[in-house]
């Protein structure tokens, strides 16, 4: 690792894609959103270094509940974002961060990771929680630490109205409870026109010629265009919270105004119905 650059966040260059900086611990701001039965939990918070920041999460991992401890070898797919960084920061346990084929394991020590915009990478809790994997120091052995993983997850602002934030979080964790808690089989136009609604695009093999453009395409045609024909919803009211950032959201595709019209609608014979009572 590079020498520490001694400023007043102390913050450390690492190789290419990381950084760190010590941060407090911030005030939960909102209700937590819960996701497999408890066993992950999102709560919003303002991020207490950078707050601009288009969404900040704290997030914790049970990695001892069942419905985690069920998707423990799946890793989440391979996707990346053309306009937005992210970042990572764990606060307690270890947290692996593949990028672009290479896996990191990070702990508190390692501060704040970087993840840049277009690279292919994904987030998951390292199936050898006491291994000796690089970035493990202080949490090794197997002890308290090693029974969930809390971290910060973060994304840089943008003036691009598709991007990541709490409207696509909302809908994404919630289709993941529908899938593995539900049960109900995996539909990637679904998933593909949430990821477009949310600015990010599953990975295509690297060994592709032009494999992000290809993927960023594919990600338009079939998830916004494809899916908004066969009827896939990128945002559901149930879901979400602002409902009118989502339908601003949709309202930027042909394709996909007519569920925004559809949903006035239902609001339009809710409102009649009340006034009649």
């Amino acid at each position: 690792m590079p020498n520490q650059t001694n400023l007043t966040l102390a913050i450390t260059r690492l190789p290419k894609y990381q950084h760190t900086t010590t941060l407090p611990l911030p005030e939960l701001t909102k209700i937590p959103a819960p996701s497999f039965e408890g066993g992950i939990t999102t709560r919003i918070i303002t991020h207490p270094t950078f707050p601009t920041r288009a969404f900040a999460y704290e997030v914790t991992f049970l990695l001892n509940h069942p419905r985690v401890l069920a998707v423990a070898a799946q890793k989440p797919p391979l996707h990346f974002h053309p306009y937005q960084e992210e970042y990572v920061q764990v606060i307690e346990g270890r947290l692996a961060v593949e990028i672009e084929g290479r896996e990191y394991i990070l702990t508190r020590e390692d501060g704040e990771f970087r993840l840049p915009g277009w690279c292919n990478h994904r987030l998951y809790a390292p199936n050898n929680q006491g291994g000796e994997e690089d970035g493990d120091e202080g949490d090794k052995g197997g002890g308290e630490g090693d029974k969930k993983t809390v971290f910060i997850l973060s994304g840089q602002d943008t003036d691009e109205l598709l991007r990541l934030d709490t409207v696509f979080f909302e809908n994404w964790y919630s289709y993941q409870d529908r899938v593995f808690v539900d049960g109900e089989k995996i539909d990637l136009i679904q998933v593909m026109s949430m990821f477009d609604a949310g600015g990010s695009y599953l990975s295509l093999p690297t060994w592709i010629p032009f494999s992000r453009t290809i993927a960023r395409a594919l990600g338009v045609v079939v998830g916004r265009w494809v899916g908004g024909i066969l009827g896939y919803q990128p945002f559901y009211e149930e879901w979400t919270t602002d409902w009118e950032l989502a339908c601003e959201k949709m309202n930027m595709s042909v394709f996909q105004t007519r569920f925004t019209r559809r949903e006035r609608e239902r609001e339009r014979r809710r409102k009649e119905v009340v006034s009649v009572v």
